[in-house]
């Protein structure tokens, strides 16, 4: 498969057992939630992906998801309350137990920042409350313009107020010190505003100096960060479209167009990009999904995602392996189809350091389909002519070599990549690809006489920018 799947771990998936059967259904990438889970439980999901990478030759990325400034309601007396429309209630970021009078918001700004009439969402939005008026430094009076059931640590959204909240919180901090010991291959930002927490992010991962650095994905899922896009994609490793809080903090209607834009932008920019949130929300508790949310992960592989995410799903489901399976199928049906390949981006800017090597690349695709070529062969030392060579979404299937098997699992979650280790002491890269081919023939991932594309830098062992374009003819040796 091109389109790469992340299961997020849960109290369904931990064992090693179900880890290792969920991956040979398909997963690419293990998601950690940080809004849950100690850091003993991560530690020893992170061990038994590392074993499985070891036990089985695989590259399983580790993805870890930092919670972020997420904002809920506190304690509730008797484990819920219900809100009437047209009746007030009182918000306090004061802790208290919560009744129909008044419930805790963990937001310690909040009087000082909201303004009368904005609106303030409760339980993925299907709670609405208009504020009234600041009572004190604490408190806002508000009125329930749509009510129902409220429980405790519900998430609160304020989706038309500036929030003052740093995009790392105390927490945050704390876990990240903890993910900079585990050789995590990625790390999620949640809430991302500005361009500016991204930059935040990569000073705090830098200072620390950890052995491997772990790529960074911004989420998306507050309408500031779609102001400032542009700057998040060009700073960001990567992208997730955040679908729940995002479907929440603007218009529901406008999310399924948000995420095209925002594939498209990252396509152009050789960035890859997740789409997350209820893809097939129904096997949480049912053996299959809807047609809806069949039809929503085929979308998103049309659309070009790098990957799609599974979070409940796989985490807390009942049915976590089906549900992998399920997905494998969707994207295995959808791959099937011509038309979701070759998304050439020419490059245009000359005066950029990667010219050289994003024109080869770009040739290289354009050549691989001219003679429909059955491989493409990457030889990286940073990821990038991988990354860009998976952004023109060739039919050929991609293989990323390198030294650094650090570098192959962070390469697992983008699209279409199957990374390789270069073995023993190669040192030119017609060599590596030479023996590549032999290794791809051998597996009978490649017949006599197909075409394959290589690129690479040279000399190889300066570890320079893609410089060179080779056509080669798996079974004829040089």
């Amino acid at each position: 498969m091109r389109t790469k799947i992340i299961a997020t771990i849960g109290p369904a998936t931990r064992s090693k057992e179900m880890l290792r059967k969920i991956i040979g259904k398909g997963v690419d990438v293990c998601r950690l939630n940080f809004s849950h889970g100690n850091y003993a439980v991560h530690a020893e999901t992170i061990r038994y992906v590392r074993e499985i990478n070891e036990e089985d030759g695989s590259n399983i990325a580790i993805l870890a998801d930092l919670q972020g400034p997420k904002i809920r309601v506190g304690d509730i007396e008797n484990g819920e309350i219900q809100l009437v429309q047209g009746e007030e209630i009182k918000l306090s970021s004061k802790p208290c137990m919560g009744t129909k009078e008044m419930v805790h918001i963990s937001y310690n700004q909040i009087a000082r920042d909201v303004k009368k009439d904005e609106i303030i969402l409760m339980d993925d939005g299907k709670l609405s409350l208009r504020i009234k008026k600041s009572l004190d430094e604490t408190t806002v009076l508000a009125e329930v313009v749509e009510g129902g059931p409220l429980r405790p640590r519900k998430g609160v959204n304020l989706p038309h107020t500036k929030l003052s909240l740093p995009s790392l919180t105390e927490k945050d901090r704390k876990d990240l010190a903890f993910i900079l010991t585990q050789e995590v291959h990625w790390i999620a930002l949640s809430f991302v505003r500005h361009s500016n927490d991204i930059a935040q992010l990569r000073k705090l991962i830098d200072d620390a100096a950890p052995k491997k650095k772990p790529w960074i994905m911004a989420k998306i899922e507050k309408p500031e960060a779609l102001e400032d896009i542009d700057d998040i994609i060009e700073i960001s490793d990567g992208l997730m479209v955040a679908r729940g809080d995002l479907g929440v903090e603007i218009p529901l209607q406008k999310v399924p167009m948000v995420q095209k834009r925002l594939i498209n932008k990252c396509i152009h920019e050789g960035k890859p990009i997740v789409v997350a949130t209820q893809l097939l929300e129904g096997m949480i508790d049912n053996s299959r999904p809807t047609r809806a949310e069949a039809s929503d992960v085929a979308n998103s592989v049309m659309d070009g995602a790098d990957a799609v995410m599974l979070s409940g799903e796989t985490s807390v489901g009942k049915y976590p392996a089906e549900t992998v399976e399920t997905m494998q199928k969707i994207i295995h049906d959808v791959e099937s189809y011509r038309s979701i390949y070759y998304k050439h981006n020419k490059p245009e800017d000359k005066g950029t350091d990667r010219y050289l090597s994003e024109a080869i690349i770009f040739e290289a695709c354009k050549l691989a389909r001219q003679m429909d070529a059955t491989a493409m062969i990457s030889i990286t030392h940073s990821g990038f002519s991988a990354l860009k060579t998976a952004s023109h979404r060739p039919k050929a299937e991609i293989y990323a070599m390198t030294y650094d098997h650090f570098l192959l699992c962070q390469l697992n979650l983008v699209w279409g990549i199957k990374a390789m280790i270069v073995e023993g002491e190669i040192k030119a890269a017609v060599e590596i690809s030479r023996c590549t081919i032999r290794k791809l023939l051998e597996k009978g991932l490649l017949q006599k006489g197909d075409y394959v594309i290589n690129t690479a830098s040279l000399p190889f062992y300066i570890k320079g920018k893609t410089n060179s374009l080779k056509v080669s003819i798996a079974g004829e040796d040089d």
